[in-house]
C-alpha cells in the first residue's frame, strides 16, 4: 500500500508540472529541464540525465543533466554501443534497466571503464525513450550510493520516459507541418511562394477589406520575355541561370509597397502591391522592376540582357475575387507582350475581350491541328537561271471558320505562345511526307522539300527518333527532306543540338539555316554545326539593287557562304531586277512571286508532270 500511495503522490506532481501554465509555454528543452528537476527532487537521487541516439543507433549523446544541488549541466557527453553493446541491446528491447550494483550487473558493468561516466555510480535506473517504434533515447537516474530501486520508482521514471516521448512525437508532427507547409506554398527551385500561396493571400485581402471601402491593391503578373529563345539557344541552364537570379531580385528589392512575390510559372512571377501613403507611385515602381530586371545577367563568362512583360490589375476595380484578378493580370501581361516586350499594361475591358478571343483561338488552333484542319502549300525553289524548278518549301495555312485563310505572321505567334509549336512543326512534317508517298505513287515524284522548324523542335532530343519513324512509316528517302531552322535556334552551343543535327544529317536530309541576316550566328557555330545552306531573309531581297545597304549586306552573306562551303537561297524574288542582279552576283537559288506563288500539291504535280 504504502507503494502505491508513493507512486501516486509521484503521479500527482507530474500532473501539476504538466497541467501548469508555464510547462505548457515551454520550449522543448525547457520542459525536458523541469521533468529532469521534478524528477531528480522526488526520487532523491543525485543526477538524472537526458540522452538521445544518433540516426544509426549506435551511441547516445547527452542533452542534458540535472544534479541535486549543483542544478543543470548541458556539456556534451557520448556512449557508444561499441562500449555497452548489453546496455545497448536491453534499451532496444524495451527494457527498464533497474540496478542495484553496477559493477556486477552484464548490462552496466563496463560504465567503469567509459571515462565520460567513470565511478561514482553505485545503481542506476534507466527508462528507454522511443519515438514510434524506434529507440529514441534513454532518461537515466544516477545514484552515488547503493540503492534499490521501488516498484514506486520504476513506475514513475517509466510515466517520465512516456511523457518525453510524447513531447518529441509532438515536435516531429510540428516539424512535419512546417515542411509540408513549406512545400505546400513554396516553389522548390527560387523559394518563392508559389501560385496557391499567393491564391490563399489574395483571398484573405479581400476577406480582410471592408465592404464598403475595401482596401485597394494590385496584382502584377510578370513575364520573363523570350526565356525558351534563351534555353534553345543557350542551353536550359542558362535559362535556369536567369529565373533564380530574377527571382532573387524580385525578392530583395526594397519597394515600398511590395508585399509578396511568387513564382507562379516557368518564367512567370507576381507581386502583390499594396499603394504606400506618401512614398512614389504605381508608376515608379513599376518602372523600378523593369530595370531591375533588365540589368544584363553574368552566367559564366556571358553576359545576358533580360527583359520582362507586366500585367496589372487592380482589386475591386478590375475584379473582386482571386481568380478573376489573376485572370486579368496575365491577359493584361499576354496585351503588353504582344505590343512590343519590356512594357507594363493596365487591365481594361478591351483586353478582356481580346483575350476571351485568343484564349478560344489557341482552342481551335489545338483542334486544327490535332484533326487535320490545317493544309499544307507549296512554293517553288528555282536554280540560278530562274527556269528549272529544283526544290520546294512547304508553308503551313489554316483556313479558319470564320476568318478566312490566315497567314503563318498570324496563327505561328499564337502556337509559340500556346505551346503548340512543336505539336505543329510534327503536323507539317508528315504531312509534307504523306504528300511524297502519294505523288511518288501517282508518279509525279516531288524535288527535295524544305521543312521549317521551330527552335523548340530542334532543340528536343527526340526529333531524329520522331523523324525516322515519319521517313519509314511513308517510305521517304532522307535526301528528299531539307529542314529549315532559323538563325537564333543555333546560337547556343548545345551538345544536344549538334547531336540532334548529326543524326538528322546521318539520315541524308540537308540543313539549311532560313531568315538568315535577321538574327545572331557565329562564324565558329556555321563552321562547326552540318549546315549546307543558308536563306538571306526576304528584307535584304526587297529593295536591290537600288538600296546600298542591302546590296552590300547581301554581298557579305554571299562571301561568307562561299567561303563555308554553303549554297545560297535568296527568298523574296519579285522581279527582273533582283533577278539579275543576284543571278551576277552568284546568288545558287532563287524563290519568290517572280516565279511562282504557293501553291497545292496537286498544282505542283501539274509542274512536275509536262502536258
Amino acid at each position: 500500500m504504502d507503494q502505491i500511495q508513493t507512486f501516486f503522490g509521484y503521479h500527482q506532481a507530474l500532473m501539476r508540472l504538466q497541467q501548469g501554465r508555464d510547462f505548457g509555454g515551454r520550449d522543448k528543452r525547457g520542459k525536458l529541464e523541469a521533468l529532469s528537476a521534478l524528477c531528480g527532487e522526488l526520487l532523491g537521487v543525485d543526477e538524472v540525465s537526458v540522452w538521445t541516439t544518433c540516426i544509426s543507433g549506435n551511441s547516445l549523446n547527452r542533452v542534458l543533466s540535472y544534479r541535486r544541488g549543483g542544478g543543470l549541466d548541458s556539456s556534451p557527453r557520448n556512449l557508444s554501443r561499441e562500449q555497452l553493446g548489453d546496455y545497448f541491446s536491453a534499451l532496444s528491447a524495451a527494457e527498464i534497466i533497474s540496478v542495484e550494483e553496477v559493477s556486477s550487473d552484464p548490462r552496466t558493468r563496463s560504465f567503469s571503464h567509459c571515462e565520460a561516466d567513470g565511478g561514482g555510480v553505485a545503481s542506476l535506473l534507466d527508462a528507454p525513450i522511443f519515438d514510434g517504434c524506434r529507440l529514441g533515447g534513454v532518461i537515466s537516474l544516477a545514484a552515488g550510493q547503493r540503492r534499490r530501486w521501488s516498484l514506486a520508482d520504476i513506475a514513475f521514471v517509466t510515466a517520465i520516459a512516456d511523457s518525453i516521448s510524447l513531447i518529441n512525437s509532438h515536435e516531429a508532427w510540428l516539424n512535419s507541418r512546417k515542411e509540408l507547409d513549406y512545400v505546400t506554398h513554396h516553389d522548390d527551385f527560387t523559394g518563392l511562394l508559389n501560385q496557391r500561396a499567393l491564391r490563399n493571400h489574395i483571398k484573405r485581402l479581400i476577406e480582410q477589406g471592408g465592404k464598403v471601402f475595401p482596401e485597394p491593391f494590385a496584382l502584377l503578373w510578370i513575364d520573363i520575355d523570350r526565356l525558351n529563345a534563351i534555353n534553345n539557344g543557350m542551353g536550359l541552364h542558362v535559362g535556369n541561370e536567369v529565373v533564380s537570379e530574377i527571382a532573387a531580385r524580385l525578392r530583395g528589392m526594397l519597394l515600398p509597397g511590395k508585399e509578396l512575390v511568387a513564382r507562379v510559372g516557368g518564367d512567370e512571377f507576381a507581386m502583390l502591391y499594396r499603394f504606400p501613403k506618401d512614398v512614389g507611385t504605381m508608376h515608379e515602381a513599376v518602372d523600378a522592376i523593369l530595370d531591375t530586371i533588365a540589368h544584363p545577367i553574368r552566367v559564366g563568362e556571358q553576359k545576358i540582357q533580360v527583359s520582362a512583360s507586366i500585367g496589372i490589375s487592380f482589386f475591386p476595380y478590375d475584379g473582386d475575387d482571386t481568380a478573376t484578378l489573376i485572370r486579368h493580370s496575365e491577359s493584361a501581361m499576354y496585351h503588353a507582350k504582344a505590343s512590343g516586350r519590356r512594357q507594363a499594361q493596365y487591365f481594361n475591358q478591351d483586353i478582356s475581350a481580346s483575350a476571351k478571343a485568343r484564349f478560344l483561338l489557341e482552342g481551335q488552333l489545338a483542334e486544327a491541328i490535332a484533326n487535320d484542319g490545317l493544309s499544307v502549300l507549296y512554293q517553288p525553289i528555282m536554280a540560278n537561271d530562274g527556269r528549272r524548278l529544283v526544290g520546294a518549301e512547304a508553308l503551313v495555312r489554316w483556313r479558319h471558320e470564320s476568318l478566312g485563310f490566315m497567314s503563318p505572321a498570324e496563327f505561328l505567334p499564337l502556337a509559340y505562345e500556346a505551346g503548340l509549336i512543336a505539336a505543329l512543326d510534327q503536323w507539317v512534317l508528315e504531312r509534307v511526307c504523306r504528300d511524297i508517298q502519294e505523288s511518288r505513287r501517282l508518279e509525279a515524284a516531288l524535288p527535295p522539300v524544305a521543312v521549317n522548324l521551330s527552335a523548340d523542335a530542334i532543340m528536343d532530343p527526340s526529333l531524329p527518333d520522331r523523324v525516322w519513324d515519319m521517313l519509314e512509316r511513308y517510305q521517304v528517302m532522307g535526301e528528299q527532306l531539307e529542314l529549315e531552322v532559323i538563325e537564333d535556334a543555333i546560337k547556343g552551343d548545345s551538345k544536344v543540338l549538334r547531336q540532334t543535327l548529326e543524326e538528322l544529317v546521318r539520315m541524308g536530309i540537308k540543313l539549311s539555316i532560313d531568315d538568315f541576316g535577321t538574327g545572331y550566328s557565329s562564324l565558329f557555330r556555321l563552321k562547326s554545326l552540318p549546315f549546307t545552306k543558308l536563306k538571306i531573309d526576304r528584307s535584304f531581297i526587297n529593295d536591290l539593287p537600288r538600296d546600298v545597304d542591302d546590296c552590300a549586306i547581301t554581298l557579305s552573306i554571299l562571301g561568307l557562304a562561299r567561303g563555308l562551303g554553303l549554297e545560297v537561297v535568296a527568298e523574296g524574288v519579285e522581279n527582273r531586277e533582283q533577278e539579275a542582279w543576284l543571278q551576277e552576283q552568284g546568288c545558287d537559288y532563287l524563290q519568290g512571286f517572280k516565279y511562282h506563288r504557293p501553291m497545292s500539291i496537286e498544282r505542283l504535280r501539274e509542274l512536275l508532270v509536262p502536258a
